[in-house]
């Protein structure tokens, strides 16, 4: 499976080489798309065997996940995985979402941030569930944390989909891939990982009340295309999200029944 890992990154020079030093050691490719960042986080990268990709001026997490999205599938890639650049999620992470793809090769892979979730905010808490909700109803099926910027995309997915991904859609632009790719057969699977948070950390780019809003009118909008979906609704309801805990051995680990 030739695999490529997207990086999303603004202003993140305190933690980005670390990151990517550590997503290397996972794939030997990997694209760091810079979106306008001030602090020196392209700067930070000096001499690793990574791909830069640099917006002059900062257009936002959507705009700058497609152009490593265009930048991976060029390559030739059969799956790409994304994670932030600001310490969130573990590289290291990355090899059980593959071989999570392994498993379900034509599935939308999410790391679900499912273990430690206590240690968040309970703002960002409740506002990453009400999401949840939202999200699942229009994609018609339980999705595990539908805001979490780590998961595997197929190529086939990305190159079959055009959405908007203008600043307005920074936050929103994940949240209708998983929506959009239900719509073509790829539904969600879950990969429990360490929900991980820290309050020395940056400030996150992510506004609860403004951001959840245009998620929820863009779902809104979703949902009166499809005549409110009611049977996703009781699907979503009545079923679980797919989840698979490939744990430390991936060999012997069993999926979970599929729910969608």
């Amino acid at each position: 499976m030739r695999a490529a890992i997207v990086i999303p990154a603004f202003n993140e020079a305190r933690t980005i080489r670390d990151i990517v030093r550590r997503s290397l050691q996972q794939c030997d490719k990997v694209f760091v798309v810079d979106d306008g960042s001030t602090d020196g986080t392209g700067e930070a990268l000096q001499g690793l065997p990574v791909v830069l990709l640099r917006h002059e001026v900062n257009r936002g997490k959507a705009a700058a996940l497609w152009t490593g999205f265009a930048s991976a599938l060029a390559e030739g890639t059969d799956v790409v995985v994304t994670l932030d650049g600001d310490g969130q999620h573990r590289p290291e992470d990355v090899r059980r979402l593959m071989d999570a793809a392994h498993i379900y090769p034509h599935r939308l892979i999410v790391a679900a941030r499912l273990r430690g979730r206590d240690k968040y905010p309970r703002t960002r808490y409740f506002a990453n569930r009400l999401a949840d909700f939202w999200v699942s109803w229009a994609a018609g099926h339980s999705v595990a944390d539908s805001q979490s910027g780590q998961r595997l995309y197929p190529a086939a997915l990305l190159e079959s989909i055009s959405l908007r991904h203008d600043e307005k859609a920074a936050f929103t632009l994940e949240s209708e891939i998983i929506i959009e790719a239900a719509r073509r057969g790829y539904t969600c699977v879950g990969v429990p990982i360490l929900a991980i948070y820290d309050p020395a950390g940056r400030r996150s780019h992510f506004r609860p009340v403004r951001d959840i809003a245009r998620i929820g009118r863009m779902v809104a909008f979703r949902l009166l295309g499809t005549g409110m979906n009611p049977a996703g609704l009781w699907r979503c309801l009545r079923q679980p999200p797919c989840i698979v805990d490939l744990a430390h051995d991936a060999a012997a680990a069993e999926p979970v029944a599929e729910t969608a």
